[in-house]
């Protein structure tokens, strides 16, 4: 307590006794409230704004001779200042800080403006509501550091101190709230004297009134839970109360919420050439963008790795990236002193449920970067509503990450959780899980891609299936979702000799293969399902995913001379197996690479001959698959005319079908029939009606969601627009085309981009 203080408090309470004023007369007189005034006559508060001494001026009726002299008290004590834990007393780590900016623009909308003498009504002090922002995040995000800079931008909106109370939520026996108010107490010039005399009973009122008249900001730092925070939040008042913590606190009600995450790549760049200079940082920029990465870009593992370099000037960038490379020795290598990644993980895990402590280390054991409910639940055993809270509660704990229904352990952190299951968990056990997990994702897949599969559809009513697949939509929502993990699965499969099921994997993904061309890994699993059906020695098998595979190679990789050698392939073995079918999409495959290579000739005797086929085994939907390919084929030898009736009888055909084809295989057809139809009128130089079939293209690509389809008749549509002279429109199909993302034709994507730019550039 200042001597200012002092002074202030001793006059104001002689100026009202010498005016026979109570507290509660002043307070009515002045619109002080009577805390207010009783904490300012005990020195218990900062000298008041002069809006509040002008106040309490008028209150007491004072002439001009005696306001000067209460003013300039209160200009005594504010000289003097208040600060009983200022922010320069706070820990160190803020000066090297990167990044967060969005965070920090945030906390100062809400933190308000800072205080000035002639804008600041302290007589409105008691009907002000304290701000309360949760800053929650994983372990090693920097959370801490980053209350320390928010605390230095914003100590000059907070005259009446900046404290910072360390909650230690991670340690076994964390303090308790009653204990953490009386530190706050004694921090805020409250005598000894009278916390004894109030007792332990009143401590939370006069916490609370200490609080409500400050404009303060006080740092909550490394909160267990709700029960240890909410005591210490004040009810009323001008604090702002930032609290940190692992836990997302979700229980805390009227507060605002700052999650952070881990930095960009950039910013990860930037904070280690901080950390070790910028002649080093310069000098191997791909390295130091390499350790960035494998540190994943979290703030702990950067500093850690930084210090490192810093400590080991003999070092290069290059040969910390290499050590950190090694995936098994990466959580050793991110330790520097007693300084270590892994220790941040300990002091969260060792707080999980037992259940939560398994499901975090077995869902280490997914292969790919996220997954749903449902497979984690098959990882543990769990049925599905117990798996999904115990994620939650993962999610809670700072330790998984959740976007939508999807969960994602981090890489680091899924390192660490591989390094608790070998320590913890039987190893004959974890690979029951690891199978249970594989067989699971693989069934699945073979009930979902049968949506798309010809004369099967949903799923048979003896189906019990723990992911909703009532639809082909979910079906193909499922597939793309967890793909890394079903592929992963069917490797596994293939390496352990389980042939049989790479196959019908393979087999029933066939037809779903034309919703996500560009998806990248269809020839990895043909050429797996090749291999499988070789080794179960039968031809008709091998004929079948040969064929499968020589449509990757064309179209998927854009190579349709070696998709000749596959195809040829699968003609010999469907010859050898009898069947027709097979023969029919062999020689489909053959004429369709003909006719990208510019070679008429045999894509016309191919398809000729697959069309015959197809015919004869009453195979609508591959029949429907050669009338495109002929007319393709009349289109590329410039036979227009004759090209848009191929194109038009394919689609009286497959209107004649009916639902004798399946849904998903006619609205493949009807896009590409329509497609094929616009080009066709765009030889011809029939603008209007080329525009219009290939608009209905691709609309209905859109509405069926076919991305890749979708990229390739944007493309289309474009040029035909372009010869039209309708060049806002074909802008704006080129830019549609580009902006479609994952999932569209590179090739097309990249033409549109190069249309753009001879659009702009003439």
């Amino acid at each position: 307590m200042s001597a200012q203080e002092v002074v202030f408090g001793a006059l104001l309470r002689e100026m009202r006794l010498e005016k026979s004023l109570t507290i509660e007369a002043l307070a009515d007189a002045s619109g002080v409230s009577v805390r207010g005034i009783g904490d300012l006559e005990r020195g218990r508060r900062a000298a008041p704004q002069r809006r509040t001494v002008a106040a309490l001026a008028d209150g007491l009726g004072l002439d001009d001779t005696e306001r000067e002299r209460l003013l300039a008290a209160a200009r005594a004590g504010r000289t003097a200042g208040y600060s009983p834990v200022g922010v320069r007393s706070f820990p160190r780590g803020v000066d090297d800080f990167v990044g967060r900016a969005d965070e920090l623009a945030e906390l100062e909308k809400l933190a308000g403006p800072p205080a000035d003498d002639d804008t600041e009504p302290d007589t409105t002090a008691a009907n002000a509501q304290p701000v309360v922002v949760a800053v929650h995040g994983a372990p090693g995000t920097g959370k801490t550091t980053f209350a320390l800079r928010a605390a230095r931008r914003l100590a000059d909106r907070f005259p009446d101190g900046q404290l910072m109370v360390d909650l230690r939520g991670t340690d076994r026996t964390p303090p308790a709230a009653s204990e953490l108010m009386v530190r706050v107490l004694k921090a805020f010039g409250v005598p000894d004297r009278d916390l004894a005399k109030s007792g332990p009973q009143s401590h939370p009122a006069l916490y609370r009134q200490v609080l409500a008249d400050r404009r303060c900001l006080l740092v909550l730092d490394d909160a267990r839970d709700e029960a240890q925070v909410r005591p210490l939040l004040p009810g009323s008042g001008r604090a702002l109360v930032l609290v940190t913590s692992r836990r997302m606190l979700t229980g805390l009600d009227d507060v605002h919420r700052l999650p952070l995450g881990r930095l960009d790549a950039a910013e990860s760049a930037a904070f280690l050439a901080s950390l070790v200079g910028e002649d080093r940082a310069t000098a191997e920029p791909d390295a130091l963008h390499e350790v960035a990465r494998l540190c994943e870009y979290l703030p702990l593992a950067l500093r850690v790795a930084g210090n490192w370099l810093a400590t080991r000037t003999g070092w290069s960038v290059r040969r910390l990236a290499d050590r950190l490379a090694r995936e098994e020795r990466r959580l050793d290598a991110l330790s520097a002193g007693d300084v270590r990644v892994a220790s941040a993980f300990d002091l969260s895990y060792r707080q999980l449920t037992p259940a939560a402590a398994r499901m975090f280390r077995r869902l280490s054991l997914i292969p790919g970067p996220d997954t749903g409910a449902a497979c984690a639940a098959h990882l543990t055993g769990q049925d599905l509503h117990d798996a999904e809270d115990t994620l939650e509660e993962l999610v809670e704990a700072g330790l998984l990450g959740a976007t939508g229904d999807r969960y994602r352990l981090h890489d680091l952190l899924c390192l660490y959780g591989r390094t608790r299951l070998a320590a913890e968990d039987d190893a004959e056990d974890v690979e029951r899980s690891r199978r249970s997990m594989f067989r699971w994702l693989l069934q699945t897949a073979v009930v979902a891609g049968r949506w798309y599969e010809p004369d099967h559809g949903a799923p048979p009513p003896t189906w019990q299936g723990t992911v909703d697949l009532s639809s082909a939509d979910k079906a193909r929502e499922w597939l793309q979702a967890e793909a890394p993990n079903w592929l992963a699965a069917l490797h596994a499969a293939a390496a352990d000799g389980d042939h049989a099921t790479v196959v019908e994997v393979a087999e029933s993904l066939h037809w779903f293969s034309d919703q996500w061309i560009f998806w990248g890994h269809w020839p990895e699993i043909f050429e797996t399902a090749v291999r499988s059906a070789e080794a179960l020695g039968d031809p008709l098998l091998e004929a079948t995913q040969l064929n499968y595979y020589a449509w990757a190679v064309l179209l998927c990789e854009g190579r349709p001379r070696d998709s000749l050698e596959y195809s040829a392939r699968a003609l010999a073995a469907a010859r050898l197996a009898g069947d027709r079918v097979q023969q029919a999409w062999a020689h489909q495959y053959a004429g369709w690479a003909h006719h990208l290579l510019g070679e008429s000739g045999p894509a016309f005797e191919h398809n000729t001959h697959a069309t015959a086929l197809f015919d004869a085994a009453g195979d609508l939907p591959g029949l429907l698959q050669a009338l495109l390919g002929r007319a393709q084929d009349l289109e590329g030898d410039r036979r227009g005319e004759e090209a848009a009736e191929a194109y038009q009888q394919a689609l009286a055909r497959l209107d004649e079908a009916g639902d004798r084809v399946e849904r998903h295989i006619a609205a493949v057809t009807r896009v590409n029939a329509l497609a094929g139809l616009g080009r066709a009128y765009v030889r011809l130089g029939r603008w209007d009606e080329a525009v219009r079939h290939l608009r209905i293209s691709v609309e209905l690509c859109h509405a069926d969601g076919n991305v890749a389809l979708e990229s390739r008749y944007l493309r289309s549509l474009g040029d035909a627009l372009l010869g039209a002279g309708r060049e806002a429109e074909a802008r704006e199909a080129f830019t549609r085309c580009i902006a479609l993302g994952p999932g569209a034709d590179p090739r097309r994507v990249a033409e549109a981009r190069s249309r753009l730019a001879r659009l702009d550039t003439r």
